[in-house]
């Protein structure tokens, strides 16, 4: 049985199939580009395990209070060495993206403090968090003060609104990497790297936080390398390599860190205890595995641009723009395509493909929220997934494919759905 006997059976057309080929075609080149920057994250990652003299024996288990936990230091060793920074905390007993950046903020901010995002609204779950949204145990709550500098139309930084917002109470400043659900571009190291030193140089005491949440591993340098005084992660996005089942990282400047792990565990505890609970295997070989399944990943975020472009649909980022994520936003014009399109993603899941994504209120967000996710880990967004909230551009945030088969296959899925139910002419 040739390949397109066995896609056809998942229920791909030949039209849409030749289509996905012809655009397959188009893309040797960037892929080749692609792949060099895996091969050398992946000879960054080694070689720090090996300084590290990682060993089987960093593999074993610990439970309770987790004291002397050889691997779970060597694991922030690896980390702070792959990020270059002073220090790493990298715990199971960070639960989410949104948890890592909570303790980040909440550790290094006091009563009395301002905390200031330069690119405009922040990440819906972060909205509670910071108290933008009334919540109970906010920012807000315990007298963090927030401001905001908006970006200007084109997407670019507005640095005289920069430099007004910063005062003397700053003391912390919030980059968010990746767009999360606006459309706008996400943001390159080298642009982050501009903002770190605009704002230092308005303010040189001021803490410099980069929310790294799916860009990681998609340069071949990290916020850190450009001044971050803290970058904040989720194991469940790039750096778990689709193997973390939970987890989050905070790379950073001893200060900082030191203090996460006072906020994370208990002041006086900080990093000596946390229990890694047999997880650590995973931990490793995710991050071993994870700059070539950030590479699979970015692959199909370009194939999903070239050919949502080529049928008409505005794509953010466009087919040929540079990558610093590997989210691939398409606007779709309704909702009923977003809901086709979440559909085809789906049905091409290893896990779930027999269910129905439905919009629903999501704690955490305003808008009724698709998701689309078949995954090995719940919420695993290295995995093939599509989301947004139901409301205009009527945008779907596509990311992942633990490979870049699977991703393409997501991808024309997607399509086939939509072709299937009127909704896009082939």
């Amino acid at each position: 049985m040739d390949l397109f006997s066995i896609y056809r059976q998942l229920g791909l057309s030949e039209k849409v199939w030749a289509l996905g080929e012809e655009i397959t075609a188009g893309l040797r080149e960037r892929f080749q580009e692609i792949d060099a920057v895996a091969e050398y994250n992946q000879a960054k990652v080694l070689a720090a395990m090996q300084d590290c003299r990682i060993g089987a024996n960093h593999f074993a288990a610990t439970t309770g209070y987790g004291y002397n936990d050889d691997g779970r230091e060597r694991l922030e060793r690896v980390y702070a060495q792959v990020f270059h920074t002073e220090a790493a905390l990298v715990r199971p007993q960070i639960t989410c993206g949104t948890h890592a950046l909570t303790v980040a903020l909440s550790a290094n901010l006091l009563p009395g403090d301002e905390l200031l995002s330069p690119v405009g609204l922040p990440y819906d779950t972060l909205q509670e968090v910071i108290g933008i949204r009334p919540s109970p145990c906010s920012l807000a709550e315990y007298g963090v003060a927030y401001r905001q500098a908006d970006l200007k139309e084109d997407g670019s930084f507005d640095y005289d609104a920069i430099r007004t917002a910063i005062t003397p109470k700053t003391k912390l400043i919030t980059i968010q990497r990746s767009k999360g659900y606006a459309t706008r571009p996400s943001f390159t190291v080298a642009q982050i790297g501009e903002l770190i030193a605009f704002c230092k140089s308005v303010k040189p005491d001021v803490i410099c936080m980069v929310d790294n949440c799916y860009g990681e591993f998609v340069e071949t340098i990290e916020p850190s390398d450009v001044g971050a005084d803290m970058v904040v992660g989720s194991l469940i996005k790039n750096p778990g390599g689709g193997l973390a089942p939970i987890g989050g990282y905070i790379c950073g400047t001893r200060a900082c860190v030191d203090r996460c792990a006072y906020r994370l565990s208990a002041p006086g505890l900080g990093q000596e205890v946390g229990a890694n609970l047999g997880i650590l295997p995973a931990f490793y070989q995710g991050f071993f595995l994870a700059p070539t399944v950030t590479a699979g990943a970015l692959k199909g975020a370009i194939f999903a641009a070239h050919l949502y472009e080529k049928l008409g649909f505005r794509c953010v980022p466009s087919a040929g723009a540079v990558r610093s994520d590997i989210i691939q936003a398409v606007e779709l014009g309704s909702r009923e395509v977003m809901v086709a399109f979440c559909k085809g993603i789906q049905a091409a899941a290893p896990v779930d493909s027999f269910a129905t994504p439905e919009p629903w209120d999501m704690p955490g967000y305003d808008d009724p929220v698709i998701m689309a996710a078949g995954a090995f880990v719940q919420g695993s967004s290295i995995e093939l997934s599509a989301d947004g909230p139901i409301r205009p551009p009527y945008a779907v945030y596509f990311q992942g494919g633990l490979t870049w088969q699977h991703a393409k296959l997501g991808i024309l899925m997607s399509l086939q759905k939509m072709a299937d139910a009127g909704l896009v002419s082939l």
